[in-house]
């Protein structure tokens, strides 16, 4: 949904690219520190539950790791290792990001033994995690589903929840959470990525099969090797 917003958005950090370029870091540093740095602070965010502040550092962390690209265009034009590591980098900081979900839900919700835990903010938080938990399976099917599309020549990059449309929904959801203190309100989002994420995975596999069976006149039911 937010792929939409790409080309504006490129050309407002253009001046932040631009003075990164001139500070001589290199687009896989900026990959790198990107990665990185929402990596940490999404580990230190489950852990110490301050979802507002750890919301905030990642989305930091997330729009300078965007900068890559533009600083590859100002330098070297980009290269296949900077697109790899790039990308193999965000599927990383993604799984930090949704561990940090997990995390939180874990370490700071009261868990009481007693038959009152199926109710209340036990039920919130677990419905929060196993939510969390099939988010991360659905975000790695829908980059897989798109590279193995490219491996075989087709592209996949439709889709109602692309990566930035997933990070808007978790940390805003973190975010918002953090400032109601209101952990229901982070399940929800958890929730909302999950059936996103779903439709998204099945969007891409139509896509192909739809290329398929309109460039070979297959049916796209014969399964691939690999």
């Amino acid at each position: 949904m937010l792929e939409r917003l790409r080309g504006p958005f490129k050309r407002l950090i253009a001046p932040v690219a631009r003075a990164i370029v001139a500070m001589g870091l290199s687009a896989d540093a900026v990959t790198i520190i990107g990665a990185v740095g929402t990596i940490i602070a999404a580990i230190v965010t489950g852990i110490s539950g301050w979802l507002f502040v750890g919301a905030l550092v990642m989305t930091l962390f997330v729009v300078f790791d965007s900068l890559d690209g533009s600083v590859a265009a100002l330098t070297t034009g980009g290269t296949p290792f900077g697109a790899f590591l790039d990308s193999t980098l965000d599927r990383i900081a993604d799984w930090a990001v949704l561990t940090s979900v997990v995390l939180y839900f874990l370490l700071h919700t009261s868990w009481s033994s007693s038959a009152s835990s199926i109710r209340g903010s036990s039920l919130v938080a677990w419905i929060g995690i196993l939510a969390a938990l099939y988010s991360t399976m659905t975000s790695f099917v829908t980059s897989y589903a798109r590279a193995r599309a490219e491996s075989v020549g087709f592209e996949a990059r439709n889709g109602i929840a692309t990566r930035s449309d997933r990070l808007v929904i978790i940390l805003v959801g973190m975010g918002v959470s953090g400032i109601a203190g209101q952990d229901i309100i982070l399940t929800i989002a958890m929730v909302l990525l999950a059936i996103l994420g779903t439709i998204t995975v099945v969007q891409r596999v139509h896509e192909v099969r739809s290329r398929m069976a309109a460039e070979h006149g297959m049916a796209g039911n014969a399964p691939l090797v690999g």
